[in-house]
């Protein structure tokens, strides 16, 4: 019966237009299963577990080829980093495929009322998704784009690592009869992070230095007033330095900074930002927004604009880092710097203003 299964499968492939291999993955394991369809007709196999190492990203291939003379794409969920190896290695080799955030995946397979979760039946989903929408291919980053982004994530993490150990120093100190030890360690512990801070933009700013061209594009990007070597750094990594972004709208919703609005008959609700994205963008935005809505004189007027309509002031930085990136990215696309807001706003609509 199987044998009657497989052959009949091999033959409708051979038939058919498209076909999509959706990968399920895991630390140890990555479940696969091959889609394919002609007009309103689709099949799927069985699904097939492989582990997660060259072993297994090998036998995979195999697999795919067994199943018929075809070109086939890989759908890959961006879960973690566990999926990182699959798709440098499928890079390597020619494969066509595409990675797609989780929290998309998630409302297709809502909108599909699947209410069972398994690794099989998610591999399914992902290669059904694969087959119904148009989707970019995954570019893989450059050695020197992956560096700078290990560098960027390993800053922003010993940021964070500071700013807890000074809150448990004044913790520790402002509460009774605090033992010396403890707050020795303590101060010890944040000495031994901000050196390490020291070193981690000392090797990222070597590193950028060593790519003339890249450096170049971000001395100019760094003329925007509010917008730092290192802010510019995390946009620009966590976005491949803006490979598969098409406009701008795209690179905010990217970075959840897309406005959500809540409205439906006479019922009107608050708006917010989406905050499903790359948190780390937003992070690094939000103080050189702080600082732009104060000192950088284009987008202090924008602000004061935005605060006069709405007087809750974070909404105001909201848009403003919102701005920001838009910046950065017309910037950087333009190869330009930073001269006044109207030729900015210029740029911004030949893009796609959002």
């Amino acid at each position: 019966m199987m044998e009657a299964f497989a052959v009949s499968l091999t033959h409708f492939i051979m038939k058919t237009t498209k076909h999509c291999v959706g990968v399920d993955v895991s630390k140890d394991s990555i479940v696969c299963c091959l889609g394919s369809s002609q007009q309103e007709i689709t099949v799927f196999s069985r699904p097939k577990t492989f582990t997660n190492d060259l072993k297994g990203f090998g036998q995979l291939l195999d697999w795919c080829l067994q199943q018929g003379d075809k070109e086939v794409s890989f759908v890959l969920e961006a879960t973690g980093v566990y999926y990182e190896r699959l798709a440098f290695w499928l890079d390597d080799r020619n494969q066509q495929l595409s990675v797609v955030l989780p929290n998309k995946i998630k409302h297709y397979s809502k909108s599909l009322n699947i209410k069972t979760k398994t690794d099989n039946v998610d591999a399914q989903i992902l290669s059904r998704f694969g087959l119904e929408r148009k989707l970019d291919y995954w570019k893989m980053p450059t050695k020197f784009m992956r560096e700078i982004k290990s560098l960027t994530r390993e800053y922003q993490e010993a940021k964070v690592k500071i700013v807890a150990a000074k809150n448990q120093l004044h913790a520790k100190e402002h509460s009774y009869n605090c033992l010396v030890s403890v707050s020795r360690r303590l101060k010890r512990q944040i000495s031994l992070l901000e050196n390490q801070l020291l070193e981690i933009e000392a090797e990222l700013r070597t590193t950028v230095m060593s790519d003339t061209l890249f450096y170049d594009k971000i001395t100019k990007v760094i003329t925007i007033p509010g917008v730092s070597f290192i802010t510019a750094i995390i946009v620009l990594a966590e976005t491949n330095g803006f490979a598969l972004v098409k406009n701008a709208k795209q690179l905010v919703s990217y970075c959840g900074l897309d406005i959500q609005h809540n409205q439906s008959g006479g019922h009107e609700g608050k708006s917010k930002i989406s905050k499903k994205g790359n948190s780390f963008i937003r992070k690094a935005l939000y103080m050189p927004a702080l600082a732009a809505s104060r000192y950088n004189k284009d987008l202090k007027v924008f602000y004061e604009r935005i605060i006069d309509r709405k007087p809750a002031k974070k909404i105001g930085i909201t848009a403003v880092a919102r701005k920001l990136l838009i910046l950065i990215y017309i910037l950087w696309k333009n190869d330009q710097e930073y001269i006044f807001e109207e030729q900015i706003n210029n740029a911004v609509m030949e893009v796609g203003r959002y």
